[in-house]
């Protein structure tokens, strides 16, 4: 049996507009009325209308999920899908669903992502980055509509964002391998239009010039964060003359095709190369040998981006953009004897 607010009123002696304020939490109901009608309510399992509802709060307790770009990293991102697990865990707590938006129709008008959140009225959106992002995503946030970016600089007058200081994550890479006597060091770079890709390749630079190494052209090469692209970036810098003594690569993914590629042409990993990536995937702990990398706090993303986003929503305006700091974490793949088991 569907049960109506005036069931639930005659149940409980009382008009169906006292029950409808009970439910949105109105002021001006005596706590002796909210029992009665939340007795009723709890005993007979009665669900309020999730479109009435939101009509008179002017809550949905929607989050759009927007994955940024034309190429996206989507769920299937070992990275990302830790952080938005955490997001969607402490989101929940906060009494929110996700509508996940799809990046199939981004361009401006009907299909629009602002077309959108309007349409399903949101709350807020979380903005996940990607490759090549659109101009569309920007919009949401230019309106008004409460955003936290991860990995994408959001400015709007109710957006924020949170990312690793990725300046000094490359900064820890370097100083890492200087302290240990490398001196000889290739790169491996994503996207040039990702936020994560410019300041980890100004990491990289200030850090090699901080410490008076030699930044050799053809040692930097360029991926999309993914394996495959890692895989083929590493075969463009074994064809030098000369190869480095090690290789950063800015992604565990890309780390692991630089990898394989080294391995193909009959050399070693750590003896003739070394290799350090990326946010600290699973699959580092697995590879052979395990990977060295830098671990960015996936846990405190999710949780931090999740309450940023609460507090947007609920009228604050004036969120400073936040910078996680980054671990090092030492494996095989580098030629030190301090390993991590992890």
């Amino acid at each position: 049996m569907n049960l109506t607010i005036k069931d639930i009123a005659q149940m409980a002696g009382v008009s169906p507009g006292t029950v409808s304020k009970v439910i949105n939490n109105y002021e001006g109901i005596s706590e002796k009325t909210k029992k009665q009608v939340m007795d009723v309510i709890n005993q007979k399992g009665y669900e309020p209308n999730f479109s009435a509802r939101s009509l008179a709060t002017k809550k949905s307790n929607l989050i759009g999920l927007i994955y940024a770009g034309k190429i996206n990293v989507e769920m299937t991102h070992p990275y990302f899908n830790e952080v938005i697990s955490a997001f969607k865990k402490n989101i929940g707590l906060l009494g929110y669903d996700i509508i996940m938006f799809s990046n199939e129709r981004f361009q401006t008008g009907h299909g629009s992502y602002l077309a959108r959140c309007r349409h399903f009225h949101v709350d807020g959106c979380i903005v996940i980055a990607g490759e090549e992002v659109e101009e569309a995503i920007y919009d949401v946030a230019k309106e008004g509509i409460p955003c936290i970016g991860i990995d994408i600089e959001l400015k709007g007058p109710k957006s924020s964002y949170i990312m690793t200081d990725n300046v000094d994550l490359s900064r820890k890479v370097i100083e890492f391998f200087y302290l240990h006597s490398v001196r000889k060091i290739g790169y491996i770079g994503g996207k040039w239009d990702s936020a994560i890709s410019r300041y980890r390749k100004q990491g990289f630079y200030e850090a090699m010039q901080q410490f008076g190494l030699e930044i050799r052209g053809e040692w930097i090469q360029y991926g999309d964060f993914h394996e495959e692209s890692g895989y083929e970036a590493m075969k463009k810098i074994l064809r030098c003359k000369e190869y480095p003594e090690a290789v950063f690569a800015t992604s565990d993914l890309m780390a692991l095709g630089a990898l394989r590629a080294i391995k193909e042409e009959g050399l070693s990993v750590p003896q003739d190369i070394q290799i350090v990536g990326c946010d600290d995937i699973v699959a580092c702990r697995y590879s052979e040998p395990k990977l060295t990398t830098v671990k960015q706090d996936k846990e405190k993303f999710g949780k931090l981006s999740a309450y940023m986003l609460n507090d947007l929503i609920n009228g604050e305006t004036q969120l400073k953009p936040v910078l996680i700091d980054s671990e090092l974490i030492i494996r095989e793949s580098c030629g030190t004897k301090r390993v991590d088991r992890r």
